[in-house]
């Protein structure tokens, strides 16, 4: 008999306290095995803060975008949306061995070349050992915990790791939940010669979590009508259907079922493309909704990139909840939500020869609140600079050394736990250690120093602890960005002039000065400060809590914000946000009156 995953629910508690989620294994199917493999038996609950309120709600609904670490949104959520989920698409990494990076040009139709531009790291899908399949093993497990009983998980993968994700997915879900393995085609990749042929195609894995999953039926066009003889069942055959002269019925076909494979070009065209490194083609996406849910079906992508899930969400009729640890992926959901519901709300959009109900309110909430760092792929780059770390570029486990001390850098945005020990436990290299011991048998066999941004009491004990049972002595230093280095300057703040003058609040100039830094600019050589800046919103009447814009000035592409804007009447405590073309914002208050 097959044990279902089982959290553990029955204490309910106040929502912002911490909640613990237990579960057991799964059992009685086969299993992956790896190196360091942890049964993820438990989680907590993480609380989220809400930042922002865009638009109306529908029926008491508002989407939801999340600015955090995927696991712990995924756990905050389990409280509220435990088995609600109906649909989940999820395009994760592909451990494709490549760090991903945007383009930042200045804006403005005067800026068609590289002068003013550079590239930023968005994240980096480099690996090492085993730890990519422990993080798909987390995630995956608390997604089907969040999926309904007729619920349906699309996994996007490619060549470089779809066979260990099949065995993952057999694992959590079971192989009789496999359902489908789409092969989306898309013929008009380039091709790169060399003796090996071209991979055009990318896989999507659909399983569901019971026995009953939602299947609409789409038809698409035939390359070329074709002709068909009819046929029928009697008593048990399959035969043609004749006419009263005995002559074969035929009928021409012009479309057809969709299959598994599905021949979906990859291009985006310009005025669609977002600047962010994997953007899909909203075809795709489209394809995978309309099949897979109906109208008014809550939607889940915790990978969400560029938006696409939301947006094609939102055009459906269908609810949507996303999140991403990277917070440029946020800003440009948000933009790209903001500009959909603007076209949305004045329009009438049918679907079945049914008016469509569009979703267009949505939230952003942040879990874990800290916001020091905005990139958490520079902000080790920034940490091993600020605090003179010798840096490894290839080493399994550590990021580099310092006075005699390995260093391992632990999450950047949130607070380090004994669980993320974990990963470093499993890379110790044992043998090295036994080696060091019998060497020098009363001293450490490693000298640690661990960088963490806020951290649990006792991790450094745990640690000793851990590797005590192993049999060897190691010696732990943990230095607390938050606690010891608070004076550490990781990134410049933006500045600001925004006044109200004849009824208008205006931005008379602003200063990104990280951005500026990047760009080798100094404030006297930006002609218009417009130019740096991708949005300027506007809450005329700020609580002190949450950020309720009535100004949204999001500009097309190679236009400029408004940078001046009329003052209602009623205006109380206004707070304006301005957010720069690497996603950082600064939100002020400007005096009325």
């Amino acid at each position: 008999m097959n044990r279902q995953l089982a959290f553990d629910t029955k204490e309910k508690k106040a929502p912002d306290s911490v909640e613990s989620y237990k579960f057991e294994p799964i059992q009685g199917y086969p299993m992956l095995h790896w190196k360091g493999k942890r049964p993820f038996q438990s989680t907590q609950y993480y609380p989220a803060q809400l930042k922002e309120i865009h638009g109306e709600s529908v029926d008491g609904w508002r989407n939801e975008i999340y600015w955090g670490d995927n696991l712990q949104v995924m756990s905050h959520m389990l409280k509220k949306y435990r088995g609600k989920i109906k649909l989940v698409y999820i395009d994760p990494p592909f451990d494709s061995k490549a760090d991903y990076k945007k383009k930042i040009q200045l804006r403005g139709e005067k800026f068609t070349n590289d002068y003013n531009s550079f590239e930023e790291k968005q994240y980096t899908d480099i690996w090492t050992n085993d730890e990519y399949l422990q993080f798909m093993y987390e995630r995956l497990i608390l997604i089907k915990e969040l999926m309904d009983d007729d619920g349906s998980l699309y996994l996007h993968c490619d060549w470089h790791k779809s066979h260990l994700l099949r065995c993952l997915l057999d694992e959590i879900f079971g192989s009789n939940k496999f359902r489908n393995e789409i092969v989306w085609y898309y013929p008009d990749k380039f091709a790169t010669g060399g003796k090996s042929l071209d991979k055009n195609h990318d896989l999507i894995f659909h399983y569901s979590k019971g026995e009953e999953f939602i299947g609409n039926e789409i038809r698409i066009e035939k390359p070329e009508v074709t002709r068909r003889a009819l046929r029928k069942k009697v008593d048990g055959k399959t035969v043609d259907v004749r006419d009263e002269q005995g002559e074969k019925i035929f009928k021409e076909y012009s479309d057809k079922k969709i299959d598994d494979v599905w021949q979906i070009g990859r291009s985006i065209p310009n005025n669609e493309y977002l600047g962010y490194p994997t953007q899909k083609k909203d075809d795709l996406i489209e394809r995978i909704i309309s099949y897979g849910s109906d109208e008014g079906d809550l939607i889940l992508d915790c990978f969400i990139g560029s938006g696409t899930t939301a947006a094609v969400a939102q055009k459906f009729g269908r609810r949507c909840i996303g999140c991403d640890i990277n917070l440029g992926a946020i800003q440009i959901t948000t933009r790209r939500l903001l500009q959909l519901a603007s076209e949305l709300n004045h329009q009438n959009g049918h679907q079945n020869g049914k008016p469509i109900k569009y979703y267009t309110g949505f939230s952003v909430y942040n879990v874990n609140n800290y916001d020091i760092f905005r990139n958490p792929v520079e902000a080790k780059d920034l940490l091993k600079e600020a605090l003179e770390i010798n840096p490894f570029d290839h080493n399994s486990i550590y990021d580099g050394e310092k006075d005699g001390r390995m260093v391992k850098i632990m999450p950047v945005n949130r607070i380090a736990t004994r669980a993320d020990l974990n990963e470093l436990i499993t890379g110790f290299d044992q043998k090295t250690f036994e080696r060091r011991q019998e060497a020098h048998p009363n001293k450490p066999v490693e000298k640690l120093l661990l960088v963490c941004m806020g951290h649990e009491p006792d991790l450094a004990a745990h640690l000793e602890n851990e590797v005590r049972q192993m049999g060897f002595r190691i010696d732990v230093e943990v230095v607390d960005i938050l606690r010891d280095k608070a004076n550490l300057e990781f990134k410049r703040d933006s500045e600001a002039k925004i006044n109200i003058k004849k009824g208008k609040l205006v931005v008379e100039n602003f200063y990104p000065l990280n951005l500026l830094q990047k760009l080798s600019l100094l404030k006297e050589n930006v002609e218009d400060w417009r130019e740096l800046v991708e949005s300027v919103m506007i809450d005329w009447n700020y609580d002190g809590t949450v950020f309720k814009p009535a100004v949204v000035d999001v500009p097309e592409k190679n236009t400029l914000v408004a940078g001046s804007y009329d003052v209602p009447d009623d205006a109380g405590t206004i707070r304006v946000k301005i957010t720069d073309l690497l996603s950082e914002s600064l939100e002020v208050e400007v005096q009325n009156g």
